[in-house]
């Protein structure tokens, strides 16, 4: 992951609380930590391969959530990220998960470093509007699923008749997931709801992109003590992150932080205020006592 670091700088859910209209830094309950587990767990699964997930049988992952119908898993793991949709009982949801970052792979590396901010396709996203802005890697991750995802996540909604669509990720997964949250929405039926939960989130695009999904999207961001993956880009290449960010302290405190890039030492633009000062190896986690990767 040191890699991954490195080369940024060289380059310069309705069970949940509403996170993203807090105004004051909270203390989560171990009752709401507890909550995230499931997902925690959907969202490390996304390392294992398509083969492992698709046969639901990727060990401690898999089996966190022994119920989990697999519909559909694609990816090489290296020039497209691994992905799995399917369906889960107990939560009502179907679950889409992306792959963060494999460093021992060279087109990841190459993803997150390619920084330039571009706008949306708009074939894949039509009516949004060119202010809003990305991350040119991420978007060309998210754009090579794209199609696939959507017409997995159409059959799990027709097979087992629910209506919530929940997207998870770490690392460049969750970046991809947060895209995903405003690609799908465009192009499934109404009255379909979304929540996405991300570890680790990177930030993704500019300020018209922060506010668009501020307004239109259940985010839960959730960074892991002093990880300094969320410090990068940096808010000086013009990236800012969303609203909803909830911080791992290092008392074990879940803190949910309102607003954008809450600046408060209890946050992670605080604890972290430069890549440099964070700590990589918080990145993988523990997020409750679950460590990312397959």
């Amino acid at each position: 992951m040191s890699f991954i670091i490195a080369a940024l700088l060289a380059a310069a859910v309705q069970a949940f609380p509403s996170i993203s209209t807090r105004q004051s830094i909270t203390a989560l309950t171990t009752s709401q930590i507890d909550q995230f587990t499931p997902y925690t767990y959907y969202a490390s699964a996304g390392y294992c391969t398509n083969t492992q997930t698709l046969a639901w049988d990727c060990g401690t992952n898999c089996n966190a959530n022994p119920d989990f119908k697999p519909v559909a898993s694609g990816g090489n793991g290296d020039t497209i990220q691994y992905w799995f949709v399917g369906y889960d009982p107990n939560l009502d949801t179907v679950i889409v998960s992306h792959q963060g970052t494999d460093p021992s792979e060279i087109w990841p590396l190459f993803t997150d470093v390619d920084v330039v901010l571009v706008p949306l396709n708009p074939t894949l996203f039509p009516g949004i509007s060119s202010d809003i802005q990305v991350h040119d890697g991420f978007q060309n991750a998210q754009a090579s699923t794209a199609t696939d995802v959507l017409s997995a996540v159409e059959s799990t909604l027709s097979t087992y008749d629910t209506s919530l669509v929940t997207m998870v990720g770490h690392s460049l997964g969750a970046a991809i997931s947060l895209l995903d949250s405003i690609y799908l929405p465009l192009w499934l039926p109404e009255g379909t709801t979304f929540n996405t939960i991300d570890y680790g989130l990177p930030r993704v695009g500019n300020q018209a992109f922060a506010n668009y999904v501020d307004a239109h999207i259940h985010l839960t961001h959730i960074n892991n003590k002093e990880d300094p993956i969320p410090t990068l880009p940096t808010m000086s290449m013009g990236y800012v992150h969303p609203a909803g960010e909830v911080h791992i302290e290092d008392s074990g405190e879940w803190a949910a932080c309102p607003g954008q890039d809450d600046p408060s030492t209890q946050c992670i633009v605080g604890d972290v205020p430069e890549p440099w000062d964070g700590d990589l190896d918080d990145h993988d986690g523990p997020y409750n006592g679950v460590e990312m990767g397959c």
